[in-house]
Parts: structure tokens; sequence; C-alpha cells
């Protein structure tokens, strides 16, 4: 089956797209704009909105009629979210297993100020009507809050002896997110703690398929839910005690 956007009309293409360009704001850069839409696959784009940025750069939004489709059949979906364990059976299991608290320490670490996601997964009250890990009774949560150094972040994983590290990072200019991240499993490895903790990522823009390439062992991106954290954190904690 084949799709594409639709506004009015089904599968009528209808799109909108905004972008900055390098140049005053004026005929060529309106002209620019356009051609611009065209090379994208947008045909009959209008201009619908534009601003003066200053310096030399201009802003516009675009509307027109996508002609690129997608045969959804095609796609091929790999990641199969694993089933949730019970709040109950997650205490249960990690109770009789390890018969400790669980250490869970998380962060935004580097110049990221963003809390929202971090504190949603971490705080009692969880997200969506769903508890956060301070609410598991065999958790033992320490919430760093915001603008964390990767090499502060590492301090207190050794002082705090954790189990488990959580990092949320939202994606910023020049990628600096994938150098905070890499920054941090680096600094994990050179200090002997990699393969003592489980080290798992978050955040809008973040995939389980980019995590594990960084070099985590998972990654969970918008509206995930605390439940699924705290389930993946029990499954992997059982398997690492084999």
């Amino acid at each position: 089956m084949l799709i594409k956007p639709y506004g009015d009309t089904f599968n009528d293409g209808a799109i909108q797209i905004s972008f900055s360009l390098p140049l005053p704001l004026g005929e060529k850069s309106k002209k620019a704009s356009l051609e611009l839409a065209l090379k994208m696959g947008i045909a009959n784009p209008k201009i619908t909105f534009t601003q003066d940025l200053g310096e030399d750069f201009s802003f516009f939004i675009i509307y027109g009629n996508l002609s690129h489709e997608i045969d959804i059949d095609s796609l091929k979906i790999s990641e199969v979210k694993e089933p949730i364990i019970d709040f109950w059976d997650i205490n249960r299991l990690i109770d009789e297993k390890f018969n400790r608290k669980i250490v869970i320490v998380g962060a935004t670490i580097g110049s990221d100020a963003h809390t929202v996601g971090l504190d949603a997964i971490l705080s009692a009250k969880g997200y969506a009507g769903d508890v956060g890990l301070e609410r598991y009774p065999v958790f033992q949560v320490h919430n760093l809050g915001s603008q964390v150094l990767p090499e502060l972040l590492l301090e207190q994983i050794m002082d705090l002896q954790a189990d488990v590290v959580l990092v949320s990072q939202v994606v910023t200019q020049k990628n600096i997110h994938i150098h905070n991240l890499t920054q941090l499993v680096e600094l994990t490895e050179g200090a002997g703690l990699r393969d003592h903790i489980i080290l798992i990522c978050g955040g809008p823009y973040l995939s389980k398929e980019l995590a594990l390439e960084l070099g985590y062992d998972g990654g969970f991106g918008a509206h995930s839910l605390p439940s699924e954290v705290a389930s993946f954190i029990a499954r992997r904690l059982l398997e690492k005690s084999k």
C-alpha cells in the first residue's frame, strides 16, 4: 500500500516545511526557498510565512504537495517491545535474588539542562499514571539532576557503588549528545566499571539501536514508561547474575 501525507483529501501529499537560509530576506532568498522545496519533491510550493532573522539570515514556512510516497508493506520493523513485569513481581524477583537494594544513579550530562524525562522515570510520581523507580522498594534511586559533567558522574557512580546508571540527553547542536554519551562509556571502561554496571540512555530522539551502537545496554525514547525501564533493569540484572 502506497501512502503519503494528506491534508484535505486522502494522499493529496499536503505538507508544510520550515527552514532557515543564510541569506537576507528578499526576492533572492524567496526564490531560493521555492527552488529548494521543488528539489525536495514538493509540487506547487507556496511561501506562507517569512521572517528576517537578522545578520543575513531568513526563515521560511512553505506549503505544498509532496510527490514522494512510501510503500508501507515493504517496511520491516525489528524492534519488539518486551512485556512489562508487574511492579510487585519486580520487587519480589530482585529481593529474592539479591537481598539488597539496587543502587540507581540518574543524571542529564554535559550542558543539558532538561530533566523532565529523567524525572518522569525516576521520581515517585512517575509519568502517565505509571509510578517512577523511586516507588520500588528494591531500588535506591539517586537523581543527580541536570548538567552533570561525565567525569563527575563517574565519581558518583563509584562513590555510590551504582548498579544501574540512567543518562538523559536531548539532541543538541553539533551532535554534542553523541559526544557526551560516548565519553561516559569510555570513562566507565577506563575505570574498569563498564562490565559491572547497567548503562541506559534515554531522550526524545534516542533509539534502542543508537544506544547499543554507542555502547549502552539499552535506550528509551519519547513516551517511555517507568515500568518499561524497571522491567528492563530487572531482566538485565537477572541475566547478569546467572
